[in-house]
Parts: structure tokens; C-alpha cells; sequence
């Protein structure tokens, strides 16, 4: 497979500027920035500074992959926060376009299991509205799986009236969370997925992934679920690639059977040594080719 390797340029831990020349030596094709807050939100990057940081990033012969627009909380859960998050999400969708991407990338909180749940409503109204202002711009609004299977969100999908809600498929999310299967997921999602993560994990134990991302509403264990909880140590580990669950080879298969083309963007949360730990990654990925 030819496809692009990206690097969430936050993995590295290195600030902006670093990160990006790190991205460079380490050898990916392009990156993907968080655009949320500090130097890279929306609203302290000026016109001037916007053209010097496309500049800046296309002088290292990279590109951006995605922006990450993840607000947070338990994302559009809450039709009485929407309306800020929306407003901010659509000025990060501006940006993107502006920087040379046409994708951003986020949580929207989890899905319910109920289609005719009020969140589930709010949930839609929210994603309508972005879903069509990406359309709009020529963008995407990219849902990033794991909190719930793949079946249900494509439910959730399908249900809006726009194209440009679409999919960044994580892999390692739904086989540390739901415990489904990546390689049916991307079969599942064929006609959503516009990006992807590429990183590794186990699934330990069965939970709720309401307990695990947060949901509006949802109850807060107990005392004594708390401390049963604790002794039994975490719901999942998230690996180095090649260490845990996922599938790589048919998983790498599955994206090819579907004639995705766009950027494997290599995401490292946890460990102390995250540049080794990505250019091991990228060489992982590289043995796939």
C-alpha cells in the first residue's frame, strides 16, 4: 500500500515548531495538528500568521493530514453547550481549508443506543448543522470511532442528510473499547472514511464506554463499584504497533479492498518515549508496502 504516514505532530511532545521538523526527520508525508487552544486555535491565528504557517510546513516538504477539532466533554451531548462548539468547530473548519487540509477530526461523545433518546436528537442536529457547513467549504467533519461499534455509528451516519460528517477510523479505539472487529468496521464504514489513525492496543476487560469517554447523564459508579474498579486495574492498554490486537496486515488489506488513499496518521498517547516510539511506527508501517 502507497498511502501517505502521518504524525499527530502532539505525540512528539515538542511544541509546534519542533514537532514539525522532528515530523520532517523522522520521515512522514504529512501531520496532523491539534487546533484547539494556545498557538493553534483559530482565534490567535491571524491572516498573516496563517499564510506563514502553510508556508512554514509546505518549506519542510510536509503537508497537513487533518486538523484535530476534539472540544472535549462529553462532546454534542449538551444542546445547551452546542452552540459555542459549534461555532468553534466551524472556525476550525475554516482553518483547515485554509492550511491546505479538508479534513477535521473529532469525538462527538458517545452515540446512544437508542435512536429516539433526546441526545441522540441533539447529537444529529448538531453534526447536521457542521455536516453542511463542511460541505459547504469542500470539508469533513471526521467522527473518530471507538466509542461505539461500527454498525451503529454508520446507523448514526446514515441517518444525516449531509456527506460531510464523515469517518477517522481508529482502529485500536474499537479493539480497546467495544471489542470490535477494524477489519469489518472498515468494510462497515467504506463510504465514510476520509482519514486514520494508525496505532495498537488490548482490550483488558468489558466496559460500558460510557465509563470510558463520559456520557451526559450517565451515573457515576459508587464508592464500593469505584474501588472494585480500581483494584481491578484499567479497561485497556494502548501499545506499541505490532503489540497489541489490531490486525495490521488484514486491517492494512481492508483499507486497500476499499481504495482508500488518503493519510495513515500515526497517533502515540502513552510512553516516555514517544520520538522512538513513532519512528519505530513509521518503519512498522513501511513493511506493509
Amino acid at each position: 500500500m502507497k498511502n501517505p504516514i502521518g504524525i499527530m505532530v502532539d505525540s512528539l511532545r515538542l511544541g509546534l515548531s519542533d514537532g514539525l521538523k522532528k515530523a520532517k526527520d523522522l520521515g512522514a508525508d504529512g501531520v496532523q495538528i491539534y487546533a484547539v487552544s494556545g498557538e493553534m486555535d483559530p482565534a490567535n491565528l491571524s491572516p498573516g500568521a496563517r499564510k506563514e504557517l502553510k508556508s512554514y510546513i509546505e518549506s519542510l516538504g510536509l503537508h497537513i493530514s487533518a486538523l484535530c477539532g476534539d472540544l472535549g466533554g462529553h462532546g454534542f451531548q449538551d444542546a445547551s453547550a452546542n452552540a459555542a462548539k459549534i461555532e468553534k468547530s466551524k472556525r476550525i473548519l475554516d482553518l483547515a481549508v485554509e492550511l491546505g487540509t479538508k479534513v477535521v477530526t473529532t469525538h462527538i461523545g458517545v452515540v446512544p443506543d437508542q435512536t429516539d433518546e433526546r441526545i441522540y436528537d441533539t447529537m444529529q442536529h448538531a453534526c447536521e448543522e457542521l455536516g453542511v457547513y463542511a460541505s459547504g467549504l469542500g470539508a469533513f467533519f471526521a467522527v473518530e470511532t471507538g466509542p461505539e461499534t461500527a454498525a451503529h455509528l454508520k446507523g448514526f451516519l446514515d441517518s444525516l442528510s449531509t456527506n460531510g460528517v464523515s469517518v477517522n477510523f481508529d482502529p485500536a479505539n474499537m479493539v480497546m473499547v467495544t471489542g470490535d472487529d477494524p477489519v469489518q468496521g472498515v468494510v462497515t464504514l467504506k463510504d465514510y472514511i476520509v482519514h486514520t489513525h494508525v496505532k495498537d492496543g488490548i482490550r483488558l476487560r468489558q466496559a460500558d464506554p460510557r465509563a470510558i469517554y463520559g456520557s451526559l447523564g450517565y451515573q457515576p459508579m459508587t464508592h464500593e463499584q469505584i474501588a472494585e474498579d480500581a483494584s481491578a486495574g484499567s479497561f485497556y492498554r494502548e501499545l506499541a504497533l505490532g503489540e497489541g490486537h489490531v490486525d495490521f496486515a488484514r486491517y492494512f488489506q481492508a483499507l486497500q479492498d476499499i481504495g482508500y488513499q488518503g493519510y495513515l496518521t500515526i497517533e502515540r498517547e502513552v510512553g516516555d518515549r514517544p520520538e522512538e516510539d513513532i519512528a519505530n511506527a513509521i518503519a512498522f508501517i513501511r513493511k506493509f508496502r
